[in-house]
């Protein structure tokens, strides 16, 4: 069974920083490429950022420069630092597969992250 669990998440100021975690499935963990995607009011979801197996890593041009992707292969968990945070990050974060078809139609509750003075 796959399972998802998001945390860190929370209200920051603009220009502040968070740091996501995301506990996996071995199943799924060890043998994907693992992204964080997010979903603000009445958007799409929308892929942020990508990891291999290997470690690559991959971003939306949105987050560039910004934000950085990593994995903890021993422990299953990826995770997402967030820094110099802007209003327009504010949205529900998800981790899950890339392709996200990959891992299943589920996905986790996700954290929220709030940037607002």
């Amino acid at each position: 069974q796959v399972q998802l669990v998001e945390s860190g998440g929370g209200l920051v100021q603009p220009g502040g920083s968070l740091r996501l975690s995301c506990a996996a499935s071995g199943s799924i963990f060890s043998r994907n490429a693992m992204g964080w995607y997010r979903q603000a009011p009445e958007k799409v979801r929308e892929l942020v950022a990508t990891i291999t197996p290997g470690g690559g890593t991959n971003y939306a041009d949105s987050v560039k420069g910004r934000f950085t992707i990593s994995r903890d292969n021993a422990k299953n968990t990826v995770y997402l630092q967030m820094n110099s945070l802007k209003p327009e990050d504010t949205a529900v974060y998800y981790c899950k597969t890339v392709p996200a078809y990959i891992s299943g139609a589920y996905w986790g509750q996700g954290t929220q992250v709030t940037v607002s003075s």
